[in-house]
This record gives C-alpha cells, sequence and structure tokens, in this order.
C-alpha cells in the first residue's frame, strides 16, 4: 500500500498546490478526477514518489520513502512504474526502450529479448519492436510506454490521462490491456483522467480534487453523475 498522509506541496513558495492530502492506493484501480489545475497530475508524482512534499509523508509499503538512505529508495522505486501523458522514450529502437528496465534490474539479454516478445505479443505491436522511437505515431508511443512499463511487473502503476490523443481503436486497445493487468489483481493502478467513462469502466474508486484538495471520494457510479469534468 502507499499512504499519503497530509501532504502539502508547493512548485513556489507558499503558493500550495496540495493542500493537506490524505489517502492510501491499496490493490485497487482509482481514478482521480477534477478539472484542469486541481492537481491531478501532481498528486500522481507525489504518490509515486517523484516529487518530495513539502510537508507530510509518502508511507511506501510500510516505510516512510523519503526518510531513506538513495540506496533503500531504489529498493522501493523498483515497485513503482509512472507512465507520463506524453510518453517519454529512449532514443533507439522500440525493443530497446521496452526492456530498458530490465536491463538496468540485471536480466539477461536472453530474458529481456523472451519478456520484449511476450509483452509485445501482448499490446499488439510485434510489429514495431524494430522501429526507432521517434518513428512513432503517438498512439504507438503509448503503447510502447505502457509495455515498457507493463513488462517490469510493478506493484504499483500511475498512469497520466494514458487516454489522451488516442483514435478510437487504440483507445479500446490500452483500456482491454488495463482490464487484464486489474483482473489479475497484483498491480495497485492510479490514473489521472478527465475521462468519467474511463473511471466507470476501470475504477472501483474515484478520488474528486478542485485546487490541490480532496473535495469527495467514492464509488465511480455514485460520483460521476454529480461533477462535470
Amino acid at each position: 500500500m502507499i499512504e499519503l498522509r497530509n501532504i502539502w506541496f508547493s512548485y513556489i513558495g507558499n503558493n500550495y498546490v496540495i493542500r493537506n492530502v490524505s489517502v492510501s492506493f491499496d490493490r485497487d484501480v482509482i481514478a482521480i478526477m477534477g478539472p484542469n489545475g486541481s492537481g491531478k497530475t501532481t498528486l500522481l508524482k507525489i504518490a509515486s514518489c517523484i516529487y518530495r512534499p513539502v510537508k507530510g509523508k509518502v508511507i511506501v509499503d510500510g516505510v516512510d520513502y523519503w526518510s531513506l538512505s538513495e540506496q533503500e529508495k531504489v529498493k522501493y522505486r523498483r515497485r513503482i512504474v509512472y507512465v507520463h501523458e506524453k510518453p517519454i522514450l529512449l532514443k533507439g529502437k522500440v525493443a530497446d526502450n521496452i526492456g530498458y528496465g530490465l536491463r538496468i534490474r540485471g536480466y539477461s539479454r536472453v530474458e529481456v529479448e523472451e519478456k520484449v516478445i511476450k509483452i509485445a505479443k501482448e499490446l499488439n505491436i510485434l510489429h514495431l519492436i524494430d522501429k526507432k522511437a521517434n518513428e512513432l505515431s503517438t498512439g504507438e508511443k503509448q503503447l510502447v510506454a505502457l509495455a515498457r512499463a507493463l513488462i517490469l511487473n510493478p506493484n504499483y502503476l500511475f498512469l497520466d490521462e494514458p487516454l489522451a490523443n488516442l483514435h478510437l481503436a487504440v483507445r479500446r486497445q490500452v483500456v482491454e490491456v488495463l482490464k487484464k493487468v486489474r483482473d489479475e489483481g497484483k498491480t495497485t493502478i492510479v490514473i489521472a483522467t478527465h475521462d468519467p467513462l474511463l473511471a466507470l469502466t476501470m475504477a472501483s474508486k474515484v478520488i474528486i480534487l478542485d485546487r490541490g484538495r480532496i473535495v469527495q471520494t467514492g464509488k465511480p457510479q455514485n460520483i460521476l453523475n454529480k461533477y462535470i469534468i
């Protein structure tokens, strides 16, 4: 479980964009929703240990993450994967991008190749693995970024607007992949999204943010008819 306790965060001075937020993420699919500027992406990055809060604690599997040594942080960070709204891919081939996380974890070349092929088949992108990353469409880049995340079998998967700028066929493909991960029950999935249909389809819990504060939490079907996002 990742638990946020009384989190405050600002980019500049005392202009807080996250204000006294307490929430936990555990073996579930949680959708974080709210208007532009409400703090969705910032909260996602705090929960995934990318941003350090100004005040409050981030507890990862029972441990205060920001109190750890740098060496200990690596151990816990490797349980967490964050996928950006605009995928950040490495130069070079798609196969190298997908297998990058495994290589830095010490997997052999043969193991990496086998796992890359397996995940590429699951996401129907096997035909892309020898292409260069900079030759891909937006939708293809999103699928490669998702493959790079899922190949690691993370405990926690954080997704920032995973369906943004994707055409319908790719949106359906991404949702089906995420449903499979959800149904396996091994990964906590947290999604920042403007898309109420995605929340209704995927999530068991919705968190509504407004001006950096949680204003409501609950089941999607009970909340989304009250808010126009």
